[in-house]
């Protein structure tokens, strides 16, 4: 089932996000439809509280990064080839060289800048089974990754940039909690605007 996304300005973009167990009610389904909700709005990621949900689950799949011709085939192969999900994740590690990406968020349409990330990344998670992992990620993904671990932490993409660019984009923002950004997906605001 397509969830809508949730906007920017909702407070559940803001929490820190609670630990499920096992036993977390439909949460099978729950996976499921955060895959079928990401891949509707193309996106390569989603946090559940993207979807209304405080807690520490998400899901990425980088196979539209993999279709750049910049990159090596080995590169195209790996990010194809890359669906996880994550449950319970914890940051043990961010290290390298901090490189900038032009990133957006589902949550905050029509709004992309440029965020300084470490190259790579230590990771502890619980698989869909729960099966507990510590894996090591580079590149695109560990990008990808820190983007939605952020999400369960509460941070958006839009803390990590200067003040002057906050600037910029402060009536996109606006437009957004009003409820007036129009992407092509579906999407609970803030604040929907009258009429709608």
């Amino acid at each position: 089932m397509i969830l809508p996304i949730i906007g920017y300005g909702d407070p559940v973009l803001r929490k820190v996000c609670e630990p499920i167990a096992p036993d977390y009610p439909n949460l099978k389904e729950t996976i499921a439809d955060m895959y079928e909700t990401m891949y509707n709005a193309y996106g390569v990621g989603l946090a559940a509280p993207q979807v209304g949900l405080p807690i520490r689950l998400f899901v990425i799949d980088t196979k539209p990064f993999g279709e750049d011709e910049d990159l090596s085939n080995e590169e195209q192969t790996q990010l194809k080839g890359f669906r996880k999900t994550f449950i319970n994740a914890k940051m043990i590690k961010e290290e390298g060289e901090e490189w900038g990406f032009n990133e957006g968020c589902l949550s905050i349409p029509e709004v992309r800048e440029d965020v300084y990330r470490h190259e790579q990344i230590t990771i502890e998670y619980d698989d869909e089974d729960f099966n507990r992992k510590i894996e090591v990620f580079d590149g695109l993904i560990a990008r990808v990754i820190q983007h939605e671990y952020d999400h369960i932490e509460g941070i958006l993409f839009t803390d990590k940039i200067s003040s002057l660019k906050k600037q910029l984009i402060k009536k996109k923002l606006q437009n957004i909690m009003d409820g007036k950004a129009r992407p092509d997906y579906r999407m609970k605001f803030v604040a929907p605007k009258k009429g709608r």
